[in-house]
């Protein structure tokens, strides 16, 4: 017998619903053109039931707006690989400290008392400039919600989830830290160049648990957020010569949600499709 075996061609041969029967709560999908509702379709497409987390007075906002939460929830269902798995939604505003943990435990218990997956892809967008303009408001608004509120999700997820293998945690990054920088966006850039950071700390410290934990930097995504000549000078950037599309870093994601990426933790991954900054 092999000490290292190799897997079986059972093994080898692809599940279609590779997270049929998990959980998972993705944070800050409350519009369909966002990141967080395309992660949200592929995992429901591989099976999983997913609970998503929204804040629309963000979005309503921001000059994109946000749609009703029960379209993106719709939007989700149509994905659904397992008959048996749910979509449902809900509120929550992460810049209140106590949110974080509440908003994991109703998703674990909206979701059958259990959640193996954490997508913590919320940020705060606006309130922010350069080293010049920013202040205290700004940097500790930034805080409060991309840093802070991102820890004490992982921080709840530990603490409710039974040890054992398929727990996930997928956090978000900007690349900051690629080069130029994002000067125009210093309180951001700041916390989200912290999640960066403390990703191989979390991994090492929630890997007795069977959770995973893995930073993801999806580049450029068109999201509505751009139109005209700025828009075109970024896809002009790609070698490809188009802005990456929310599906892009979801297959990502969701391919790290997966068993197939157990053995990928504490990594600052970019899927930027070769931008040129």
């Amino acid at each position: 017998m092999p000490r290292f075996p190799h897997p079986t061609p059972e093994d080898l041969r692809r599940d279609p619903l590779p997270l049929r029967g998990r959980t998972a709560l993705v944070t800050g999908a409350s519009r369909r053109a966002g990141i967080g509702h395309a992660v949200a379709r592929r995992l429901a497409a591989y099976g999983a039931s997913v609970y998503l987390h929204h804040h629309v007075p963000h979005d309503a906002a921001m000059p994109w707006g946000a749609d009703r939460p029960e379209e993106v929830v719709a939007s989700v269902r149509e994905a659904l690989g397992d008959p048996d798995a749910r979509v449902l939604a809900g509120p929550g505003d992460l810049s209140d400290p106590a949110a974080p943990a509440e908003l994991i435990t109703t998703a674990a218990e909206a979701l059958g008392g259990r959640l193996d997956i954490l997508i913590a892809n919320h940020a705060v967008s606006g309130s922010d400039g350069t080293l010049d303009e920013i202040d205290a408001t700004m940097l500790d608004t930034h805080w409060a919600v991309d840093t802070r509120a991102v820890v004490l999700l992982v921080q709840a997820h530990a603490r409710l989830r039974p040890a054992g293998p398929g727990g996930r945690v997928v956090m978000m990054t900007s690349g900051q830290d690629i080069a130029g920088g994002m000067s125009g966006e210093i309180a951001y850039a700041l916390q989200k160049g912290a999640l960066a950071s403390i990703t191989r700390s979390l991994s090492t410290t929630l890997a007795g648990q069977g959770i995973t934990v893995n930073t993801v930097n999806p580049g450029p995504v068109d999201t509505d957020y751009l139109t005209g000549e700025a828009y075109e000078a970024v896809a002009a950037a790609f070698p490809a010569g188009r802005w990456g599309m929310p599906d892009d870093p979801a297959r990502l994601i969701a391919w790290l949600a997966t068993d197939e990426a157990g053995w990928i933790t504490g990594e600052v991954i970019n899927s930027e499709g070769g931008f040129q900054r």
